[in-house]
């Protein structure tokens, strides 16, 4: 990932720092620059990782990144898989960071971490910021700016950046299926039976993938940094510790989830992170449309991919929710996620309904 926007720095939560005097020692002579001064402070947005911003000196400024607190699946928030893919992305796909540093030493700051470039821009969460606001067509920009980047990210060479490896693209979806069924068992604090239901559709709706790519996992607006002063120009895409190989429709149905729109019912609204109001944002059917003629890509059995982002998201929230329940993190904007998971099982109900 590359960094936050200014307005979104804070100090370090008190549950969430690490010993900035050893990371200092452990960086001195294996990252430039770092044998000056060092202050750090947190990127607050974020749910999962714990982001920080290391200044060294006046100028001098990493991205550092590292998992969250408490216990996770160990294939997410993989630190060796980040560091990995933006060890090359940058070559062929610009709005990826670049990465200088990994360290597996957990004695370090407590977690295996990366550190990784700083790039500006802006990133949209909850409100617009002035400049965007004052500009009628810049939803609008934005909205195309995203679906095209991630076109243009499923039609990246990975084999000639040497990730052939990265993961096994063949029995992508039903592994995403059965992965995060897994998940939720072992997150689980309450029985939710439209989660069985739920899962028993997806299996029996299992599509055959047509074609393989690279997949960023966690593909969504606040996942993108656009220039501060141009909407249509995106700057970076951040997080990526969960990219493999896989079914490229999943970043769409990803996507699909974590947007929102004026018809959407509050309790959806409010889990997805774009700015609330008026804005003239695509539509999901905007989406899907531009995506199809980018891509090149059938997009007829995307209400699959879309239950499927549903139910991968609120076993996310769940994972979330549990840490919180058990004491790995404070931070109190997760005390009411279980009311989200719920919200989340009924509208994967109404898409498993539809007839669209």
């Amino acid at each position: 990932m590359a960094q936050r926007h200014e307005r979104d720095l804070i100090d370090v939560r008190p549950d969430e720092r690490f010993d900035e005097a050893r990371l200092q020692q452990y960086l001195s002579g294996r990252l430039h620059g770092a044998e000056a001064e060092m202050t750090v402070s947190q990127f607050g947005g974020g749910k999962a990782n714990l982001t920080y911003l290391l200044r060294f000196g006046e100028s001098l400024e990493y991205v550092l990144r590292r998992p969250p607190l408490g216990t996770y699946a160990p294939s997410a928030h993989d630190m060796g898989r980040e560091n990995r893919v933006l060890s090359v992305l940058h070559e062929a796909f610009p709005y990826a960071p670049k990465v200088f540093h990994y360290c597996q030493d957990e004695a370090i700051i407590g977690a295996p971490f990366v550190i990784m470039e700083r790039c500006r821009g802006v990133v949209i969460r909850e409100s617009m910021p002035a400049r965007f606001s004052a500009d009628a067509k810049a939803p609008q920009l934005m909205s195309q700016a995203l679906v095209d980047t991630l076109a243009a990210f499923h039609a990246v060479d990975y084999a000639a950046l040497g990730l052939s490896e990265l993961g096994r693209p063949e029995g992508f979806v039903k592994r995403q299926v059965e992965g995060w069924w897994r998940r939720w068992q072992a997150a689980m604090l309450d029985e939710i039976p439209q989660l069985d239901e739920i899962y028993r559709w997806l299996t029996q709706q299992l599509p055959a993938t047509s074609s393989h790519s690279l997949v960023h996992n966690d593909y969504k607006l606040d996942n993108t940094m656009f220039d501060a002063d141009d909407p249509s120009r995106v700057v970076a895409i951040l997080d990526w510790d969960m990219c493999t190989l896989g079914d490229p429709l999943s970043d769409v149905g990803t996507l699909l989830t974590y947007w929102t729109g004026p018809d959407d019912r509050p309790a959806v609204r409010a889990i997805g992170s774009m700015p609330a109001g008026d804005h003239d944002f695509f539509s999901r059917k905007q989406i899907l449309q531009r995506y199809a003629e980018r891509s090149g890509r059938d997009i007829s059995n995307i209400r699959f991919y879309h239950v499927l982002g549903i139910f991968r998201l609120l076993v996310i929230l769940q994972q979330i929710y549990i840490r919180y329940v058990r004491g790995y993190t404070q931070d109190e904007r997760f005390a009411r996620l279980n009311v989200s998971v719920s919200a989340l099982a009924d509208w994967a109900f109404e898409i498993m309904e539809s007839e669209d």
